[in-house]
């Protein structure tokens, strides 16, 4: 039976995209027939304490040598002295889903120093999976990774139930994803000010926890602009709630600072919605044209511009989600099957 190991840094179950990949992914190889080990290699990386660091390269070296060992990027960005150890004698397989120096929010000290780190594991993978055509270029271009030992295996979409939807008199914001400073809250609360006077409301789904300094700006910009009584903070939810909160939808926005795929995007596409976000990473290679207004990150009068354009304009709100619905993307067992294929090709 083939085998293979994911090491993951946390619990598995975590709510962001990058989980929800290696879970999937996970799943359909082990549909495929393959025996899969999830291995947690602790709970704090990107930023592990030293003994979590060495923990888990105990771990890792203990794994066997003949079946391939996929590392989150999460973790395996920071394991450079680790992946130089185990190099010639592990199959070591780097899943980047975007580089760590790309989040948003670091000082230029710790990019540096994430990006270096990164540069020089990544330089002892035994093959390297990117989760887009975008992430791919950047792995080539500012990371060294050669061409032949890279793969490209974006998410898969599930399909989507979709039903008429019915015209309100406001139109029904959606925006998806963790607060943290990369989805660019900040800028979409700062445009929603300015349109105040037009008929709409926000609905955002996404985990509050993991930044709390953010979360806790976000509600107070919230209220500062008077936006209290139009925009509701959710949570995280599963995708068996979510389901039903795209259909209840007219539009989704999220002016992300950088994505690296950008899952939210093409699920809200799957459910016939169209998207206003950014031209950040790889956002225009998940947002097909015509299904979506992409302006630059950080632009609030630009944003604010193009959700005056489809909620003043019902006609043009309408073409795009004509758009998107004619969108098509790859399924998770289609992924799994391309991801299944690298694997036994380093293996």
């Amino acid at each position: 039976m083939k085998e293979v190991v994911f090491a993951v840094p946390g619990d598995l179950a975590t709510p962001t995209g990058g989980y929800v990949y290696d879970r999937r992914i996970i799943a359909e190889l082990a549909a495929l027939g393959w025996q899969t080990r999830v291995l947690d290699v602790g709970d704090t990386f990107p930023r592990p304490a030293e003994a979590m660091r060495a923990a888990a390269a105990s771990e890792l070296a203990r794994l066997p040598r003949h079946s391939p060992i996929v590392i989150d990027g999460l973790a395996f960005g920071v394991l450079p002295e680790t992946a130089q150890m185990l190099r010639d004698s592990h199959r070591l397989v780097a899943l980047v889903h975007h580089p760590l120096a790309l989040e948003t929010g670091l000082s230029a000290a710790e990019a540096s120093s994430f990006r270096a780190s990164e540069r020089a594991a990544l330089a002892c993978a035994r093959h390297v999976i990117a989760t887009s055509a975008a992430t791919t270029r950047m792995l080539v271009a500012d990371f060294a990774v050669p061409l032949e030992r890279l793969s490209m295996v974006q998410p898969g979409t599930d399909p989507a139930v979709r039903q008429p939807r019915e015209r309100a008199a406001m139109v029904r914001l959606l925006a998806v994803g963790s607060v943290i400073p990369r989805k660019g809250y900040d800028v979409l609360v700062a445009a929603l000010a300015k349109v105040m006077h037009l008929p709409w409301r926000l609905l955002i789904v996404g985990d509050c926890s993991r930044s709390p300094a953010t979360t806790a700006a976000l509600r107070a910009d919230i209220a500062w602009l008077g936006l209290s009584d139009r925009v509701t903070l959710r949570g995280a939810v599963n995708a068996d709630q979510l389901a039903p909160i795209y259909q209840a939808s007219d539009l989704f926005v999220l002016p992300s600072r950088f994505e690296g795929y950008g899952m939210a995007f093409a699920e809200a596409i799957a459910h016939g919605l169209p998207v206003i976000a950014t031209q950040a990473g790889a956002i225009p290679e998940t947002v097909p044209a015509g299904a979506g207004i992409l302006v630059p990150p950080d632009d609030v009068d630009a944003l604010a511009q193009a959700l005056a354009a489809v909620i003043e304009e019902r006609e043009h709100l309408e073409k795009l989600a004509a758009a998107a619905r004619a969108v098509s993307f790859p399924s998770w067992r289609e992924q799994g099957a391309r991801f299944a294929g690298v694997l036994e090709v380093v293996g």
